[in-house]
């Protein structure tokens, strides 16, 4: 292919981020009343009555099946305003678009004029097993359609939910600076100058996430630190040999199960939690998520089983705060505790290999340090979250998303609070 042909295309993706043209909305998978059926284990058939009309909105179905959730103006018809802020929700294990559904109706009632939220619709159900590698790849390819698509845009946030926050953060590493243009050629068929690409990039795409510049990264009760580590998953009751059962038979969660269970040695490499906190392999990691101007991690403080305080809240055990009583804002009653970021941290030079690498049989407590060390390199807001005093406390991994209202209404302060403190 030639310096000619190359020109073409990046002149076309330039006009395409100049002139993109279409509605503001919130794209979620198109669901049959046959899967409806199917799904109803994961989540009741019920719906809560008032939910819709607090936050009206009007669906529109794509071509590629999809669904475009629109913010309703006065008039019960979609809004004409063009935004320029696109959200990406990530659910996870297990989960669906569906889990959002209030979320992105919340976000789209506070600021209507001004973002489009896409639930992502690839990873879902038994898929979510395939491994976080696999599902950042596609959760990547979904990002760059979903642009396509949608016009005006010159901002980008993530928002991922347990594994889903792990999923979004090997997405952006595929969508950093030149990596985005070479895969956008990869995604037309098209393979190029590399020299040229890399060109390009300097000049449009630096410090950029699919092109666009990147807001907020916000996780949601999610294991960063993967789930091996002793008291990583409370279900185990912090018993020894329950997490060594886990961690000998986390191939029943397929490739996902190794990988967060810190059991991946593919070819003699670290595992792929381990490379996710350096660059490597031609993935910058860390540079992708050090480009975000806020970094956000909701934890659960108790009662959540599956994903324990430390590894969703970037803390060691040590630094975990005091559990006291405290004056509690009525508007955040389920907030506890917020450690706001203050300190602007200079930018960062990223090894390109594990400081581990190369080594065998480490121990899980080395491999958990290092994870937090080079992750906590960067500045995180901390927000910890608890429910107590009633029944949706043993929800609390769902609960902290409100992923069905029904049953997890709880949660809508933490939602409120995210979009209270969201940077446009």
């Amino acid at each position: 292919m030639g310096g000619d042909d190359i020109n073409v295309v990046v002149n076309n993706v330039e006009k395409e981020m100049k002139l993109r043209q279409d509605y503001c909305g919130v794209t979620t998978m198109k669901k049959s009343k046959t899967k409806q059926r199917k799904s109803g284990f994961f989540r009741p058939k019920f719906r809560c009555f008032g939910l819709d009309d607090d936050s009206p909105t009007v669906d529109k179905k794509n071509e590629d099946g999809s669904v475009d959730m629109v913010s309703a103006g006065v008039d019960g018809h979609p809004t004409t305003s063009t935004p320029t802020h696109l959200i990406v929700m990530v659910n996870g294990i297990i989960g669906s678009a569906e889990d959002w559904r209030y979320a992105a109706k919340q976000f789209l009632k506070a600021y209507p004029h001004d973002v489009i939220v896409h639930c992502s619709e690839r990873n879902t159900s038994t898929s979510t097993f395939d491994g976080i590698d696999v599902m950042g790849e596609r959760l990547a390819d979904e990002v760059i359609s979903v642009i396509q698509r949608y016009t005006h845009l010159s901002k980008i946030s993530f928002i991922g939910h347990s594994l889903g926050g792990l999923i979004a953060r090997y997405a952006i590493a595929l969508l950093h600076e030149s990596n985005y243009l070479s895969r956008l050629l990869k995604q037309n068929g098209e393979i190029g100058s590399i020299r040229q690409t890399q060109v390009v990039n300097e000049q449009k795409f630096t410090r950029k996430i699919a092109g666009l510049e990147p807001m907020n990264f916000i996780t949601i009760a999610s294991p960063h630190l993967g789930s091996r580590a002793h008291n990583q998953v409370p279900l185990f009751c912090g018993l020894h040999v329950l997490e060594m059962v886990a961690r000998q038979t986390s191939w029943f969660l397929g490739r996902t199960g190794r990988h967060l269970f810190l059991t991946d040695c593919d070819k003699g490499k670290p595992p792929l939690l381990l490379r996710m906190v350096n660059d490597c392999e031609g993935l910058p990691f860390m540079s992708s998520l050090q480009s975000f101007k806020r970094r956000v991690a909701y934890a659960n403080v108790q009662f959540d089983k599956l994903v324990g305080w430390c590894t969703s809240s970037l803390r060691r055990k040590s630094e975990l705060p005091k559990r006291k009583p405290t004056s509690r804002n009525d508007k955040y009653r389920h907030i506890v505790n917020e450690e706001i970021s203050v300190i602007d941290i200079p930018q960062q030079q990223f090894s390109r290999q594990p400081s581990t690498n190369g080594k065998t049989n480490m121990r899980t407590q080395d491999v958990t340090e290092e994870m937090l060390t080079q992750l906590t390199k960067l500045s995180w807001d901390r927000i910890d979250v608890k429910f107590g005093g009633g029944r949706q406390r043993l929800l609390a991994h769902n609960t902290i998303q409100v992923q069905t209202y029904c049953i997890n209404s709880a949660g809508a302060d933490v939602i409120q609070h995210m979009i209270d403190h969201f940077a446009l």
